[in-house]
């Protein structure tokens, strides 16, 4: 069993309404040094198979398929071996 963690951002050129109004909330809690801030996904779960190779392939189609927008998104992922 393989425990994956898949981190999704958007692509730098996409606009991120959400990073910007958390910079806006930050500079009137007073972090007036705070730039560039961009909010992505960090999904975590288990994929039931010992090979490594079956997992890596399942991972990258649920990420495409379902987890990221792939027009607007870009993703990475880690995969654990469990013992």
């Amino acid at each position: 069993m393989f425990k994956a963690t898949v981190i999704i951002k958007r692509r730098p050129k996409i606009l991120d309404p959400q990073g910007k109004a958390v910079e806006q909330g930050a500079k009137l809690l007073g972090f007036n040094n705070v730039r560039g801030t961009r909010i992505g996904k960090y999904i975590e779960f288990f994929v039931d198979t010992n090979d490594k190779s079956l997992a890596e392939k399942e991972v990258k189609e649920y990420s495409e398929k379902l987890l990221s927008n792939p027009i607007m998104e870009d993703y990475e992922f880690i995969l654990e071996k469990i013992k």
